[in-house]
């Protein structure tokens, strides 16, 4: 596979965490303008933001957890050619479930909801894992 096709999953995962980024600090700004929000309230890191900003900042802090083995898996496979179609197709079915988790986080925040598509993405990793495992382990 080229290099394009193995990284363009970690790009728009990659822009899908800038989105957040930017998306929790129009929304944490828009509680400040509107003297929602102190500043002397949350100065020191207190939890005390609105539930909207709070919605975005947890989902952003979340594209730090589970993206991170991504990330690492695709940085190992890449320089070492294991990066075939199979862990192409996979990377875009997680980065898809990534989407999924972080629009129900920033809308309904259904947990049940979040947590399957949540588990979904998990899945997908540790078969990726698995595979590119299998696949530098025994040469397969």
């Amino acid at each position: 596979m080229s290099v394009q096709m193995v990284l363009l999953p970690v790009f728009v995962q990659i822009g899908l965490t800038f989105a957040l980024l930017i998306g929790m600090v129009v929304a944490r700004r828009k509680t400040l303008v509107s003297g929602e929000t102190k500043i002397r309230d949350i100065a020191l890191g207190e939890p005390n933001w609105p539930k909207g900003a709070t919605q975005i900042a947890n989902c952003y802090r979340n594209q730090f957890e589970l993206p991170v083995l991504f990330y690492v898996l695709i940085a190992l496979a890449l320089p070492l050619r294991r990066a075939d179609l199979f862990i192409v197709l996979m990377s875009w079915v997680f980065v898809v479930t990534r989407f999924a988790h972080a629009g129900v986080f920033v809308s309904s925040n259904d947990l049940g909801r979040r947590s399957t598509v949540w588990l979904a993405g998990v899945l997908v990793l540790l078969a990726m894992w698995i595979y590119f495992a299998l696949k530098l382990l025994l040469l397969i």
